[in-house]
């Protein structure tokens, strides 16, 4: 008998988070660390408690804060946030976050993701529009058809092609478009809503675990640290290759077991019988010639998700930019179909309408950092635990190095955010302790890969919201994969 039995729902475990967090600004002192920034001109902006005060734009600034990044890196952009100082850490007055502040957080942080909160649901509304023309539907019966027998395969590729966009380019919130479409097809293969979180989610997360050029977090943070990016490159392609296949082969085992018995789904035995978020393909449903009409329709959704990729690739395009494409698309898609007007917009609407508890979400996570920040208790944290760290043998401190990531992934899910903080001040304690710059990179690549199988700060809520499947489903099917990629991470940074 499955339990019924389920966690509070996604916003409610953020508050939790919230709440959580202004606890610290009680509890640990405030305390912050000296920023230097480059926005243009000549000269560098170094910000502490006191004031802002300018600095000229030379090598000798950044050697004289003990700053090991190059100058060439802020004047071509790759370091574009301000970052913090060495040995800068002051204690502040406290501005401990009371009942009014745990209330205005998630609010706060629902402005501050704005431009996410507009990317989904402008997704919300064109998946809307692209679904009542029917061509999804088709599509996917006739690919659920012809993968008969061969569903695994489908896992497989899909998997490591999520892995892949995470450790190139830093694929992130750009992997939500593809939930609507996967979860019906996973469906008809017999697979539960697990599946599709795992390959989506999972996958890319994955990629970020082994980034090998993801310009977000493995680009920025070697900058910071002071090292070529591709010190490490071939390394971290290998753990691309080994992690991926080893949750490939957790996961395709985990489905096929679904497969054959629907019982044993994870989602049934914590949560019962959860429906899907989106139109189910009837299995009986006999496959239908695709008219002129639906491969136009095919085309302009193959053509969507392209140029999606390539602009965000080639072209810098972020937010706004994809936000703007795929409310081109629905125009597209409803122009194809002679949709009129009222209908087009009614259906664009209702889509968005659909998708605004996730954007929520990913708004109400934000008011996490938003507390933190306020309290000035970030800084202290990171102090705290550089001071931890310091002078401890390689071997330990490089895997204390580990735990530290992991543990600030959930005061900082950016991974950009992470790097430009934590990156100067513990890349110097590691040239003071004789590790390789390269390990630093990879202890925090692996941290943050690592928590973001879990945090509720990250994509894992908005995911699991889009898929209707409880956290506490997700953490039981998640736990194996997190031991081993722990113990993997530990082998890998020692030895």
């Amino acid at each position: 008998m499955p339990s019924l039995k389920k966690l509070p729902t996604p916003i409610t475990i953020l508050m939790f988070v919230i709440i959580l967090a202004a606890a610290t600004t009680w509890l640990l002192p405030a305390g912050k660390y000296d920023t230097l920034a480059y926005h243009s001109g000549e000269h560098f902006e170094l910000s502490s408690k006191e004031k802002a005060v300018s600095l000229p734009f030379t090598q000798h600034t950044l050697d004289s804060l003990h700053i090991l990044i190059k100058l060439e890196k802020f004047a071509s952009g790759d370091i574009k946030k301000p970052v913090s100082v060495p040995g800068s850490y002051q204690r502040l007055p406290s501005n401990t976050q009371g009942i009014v502040e745990v209330i205005q957080a998630p609010l706060k942080g629902i402005y501050d993701t704005v431009d996410i909160i507009l990317f989904i649901l402008m997704i919300g509304g064109f998946i809307n529009v692209f679904y009542s023309s029917g061509a999804m539907d088709k599509a996917l019966i006739a690919l659920s058809y012809r993968m008969k027998g061969h569903e695994a395969w489908l896992i497989i590729v899909l998997t490591f092609l999520f892995s892949l966009g995470g450790s190139s380019f830093g694929m992130a919130e750009e992997a939500l478009v593809f939930y609507p479409v996967l979860i019906p097809l996973f469906l008809a293969a017999g697979y539960d809503l697990l599946v599709p979180v795992a390959v989506i989610h999972g996958g890319n997360t994955l990629g970020y675990f082994s980034s090998f050029s993801n310009p977000f977090s493995t680009i920025i943070a070697s900058n910071a640290a002071g090292i070529n990016w591709t010190d490490g490159l071939y390394g971290r392609l290998v753990i691309l290759v080994i992690t991926t296949g080893i949750f490939i082969a957790y996961l395709v085992r985990y489905a096929q077991k679904v497969k054959k018995d629907p019982t044993a789904s994870l989602v049934y035995r914590t949560d019962g019988i959860v429906a899907s978020p989106y139109p189910v393909i009837d299995e009986n449903s006999k496959i239908q010639p695709l008219d002129r009409r639906t491969i136009i329709l095919l085309l302009l959704f193959a053509v969507t998700f392209t140029t999606l990729i390539a602009g965000v690739v080639f072209l810098d395009w972020w937010l706004l930019e994809m936000s703007a494409l795929f409310v081109v698309a629905a125009v597209a898609v409803a122009v194809v179909m002679r949709m009129g007007e009222r209908e087009f917009m009614e259906k664009f609407i209702k889509g968005a309408e659909s998708l605004l508890g996730v954007a929520f979400i990913i708004g109400v996570a934000r008011g996490v950092t938003t507390i933190l920040d306020a309290g000035n208790v970030s800084g202290s944290i990171l102090y705290y635990a550089s001071m931890l760290v310091n002078q401890m043998p390689p071997a330990l401190f490089i895997v204390s190095l580990l735990i530290i990531y992991m543990v600030l992934t959930l005061i900082i899910p950016s991974s950009s955010g992470m790097a430009v903080v934590t990156m100067p001040i513990l890349g110097s304690l590691a040239f003071v302790a004789g590790v390789p710059g390269k390990n630093i990179v990879n202890s925090y690549l692996f941290g943050m890969g690592i928590m973001g199988l879990i945090t509720p700060t990250g994509m894992l809520l908005p995911s699991l919201a889009l898929a209707n499947v409880s956290p506490k489903a997700w953490w039981k099917f998640i736990w194996p994969v997190i031991c081993m990629l722990f113990l993997f991470s530990v082998l890998w940074l020692v030895f």
